[in-house]
């Protein structure tokens, strides 16, 4: 099994790392841990070192855009051969304050998505409000490898996501939420994910608990329910999905 998207390198989750690395191993499960900024890309880095489960994606999120983003392309270059991607990097207005912020985010992300290309490496999109403005400036880019994480459009911005060819991630919200699951049922079999987004808490069932690994098996169920599927054959599914999205 594969989360496609968590902070691991959130402080959050800093004291119980070693638990969660042991969950992982015996849930046989591994992770895509995603950055926010440089400082937490090099902590990303370091603990992936614990484990070859933790798939590390290093960049800028667009909360982040005032980081130095000439020094994030020195760190990518530097590890390259070492991260499994790019990301968390995208746009978002909701971090806008001024033309200056809008420009800055839209630099991050075309700097960050040209050196992921170059190098044929993922990207895990964050594209809250801002799809449209995505779809735009990725018809430059090759999207083969790209995950539109959290997808939380419309079923018209779904079909142009899937035109497109951009995988998509579901995560726990999706296990009460019923548009989120009429999302997953008109998405593209071949480009589905799953995800935690950790450590993002849940309502509902989940008790507003922050996010955990342990989530994925219960995300899966339900995806497995809305598409009518064996949870074996579910599984089977997004295995191969995340090993195409990641390129291996």
């Amino acid at each position: 099994m594969f989360d496609s998207h968590i902070h691991l390198s959130d402080p959050a989750y800093e004291n119980d790392l070693d638990f969660i690395i042991k969950a992982m191993e015996n849930l046989q499960l591994k992770a895509c841990a995603v950055s926010m900024d440089n400082t937490n890309s090099r902590k990303t880095l370091e603990i992936a070192k614990k484990s070859d489960l933790i798939l590390p994606f290093i960049g800028i999120h667009p909360e982040c855009a005032n980081d130095d983003l000439d020094q994030m392309l020195n760190l990518i270059q530097e590890n390259i051969d070492s991260i499994s991607g790019i990301g968390e990097i995208g746009l978002d207005p909701t971090y806008v304050e001024s033309d200056e912020d809008k420009k800055k985010q839209a630099k991050n992300f075309e700097s960050l998505l040209s050196i992921a290309e170059k190098h044929q490496k993922p990207v895990s999109i964050h594209s809250r409000k801002s799809l449209d403005d995505i779809f735009e400036i990725m018809k430059s880019y090759s999207t083969k490898n790209a995950l539109l994480h959290w997808f939380d459009g419309s079923k018209k911005q779904l079909q142009k996501a899937m035109d497109m060819g951009f995988f998509v991630s579901y995560g726990p919200v999706m296990v009460y939420a019923n548009d989120k699951q009429t999302l997953l049922s008109k998405t593209n079999e071949d480009k589905i994910l799953v995800e935690t987004d950790g450590p993002v808490r849940f309502s509902r069932c989940f008790e507003m608990k922050q996010a955990q690994i342990g989530f994925i098996p219960s995300v899966i169920f339900c995806a497995s329910k809305i598409l009518n599927k064996p949870y074996d054959e579910m599984v089977s599914i997004l295995e191969k999905n995340s090993k195409k999205f990641l390129g291996i």
